[in-house]
């Protein structure tokens, strides 16, 4: 299955791009994506941990399942007073 990924302005730094389309396994989780974004671009590694999903404008938990053509944003959490 396909799903959209939209990353957050720190995250799209340092991939390259504010978008993208992978490609997982039928049932497959927001952990396995995170997964599957820390092998395929070693760069974002660092950020994926501290990153809030959302899958169709929501807070997803990591063990929340995935269906094809789902679109799911990583944002990093912001700090500050």
């Amino acid at each position: 299955m396909q799903v959209q990924v939209r990353l957050g302005a720190g995250l799209a730094r340092v991939a390259g791009t504010p978008r993208m389309i992978v490609e997982l396994a039928d049932g497959a989780t927001v952990a396995d994506l995170l997964g599957c974004l820390e092998s395929s671009y070693p760069t974002l590694a660092a950020g994926l941990p501290a990153a809030l999903p959302l899958v169709a404008g929501a807070h997803a938990a990591r063990a929340q399942e995935l269906a094809h053509g789902d679109e799911v944003a990583l944002l990093l959490p912001a700090a500050g007073g």
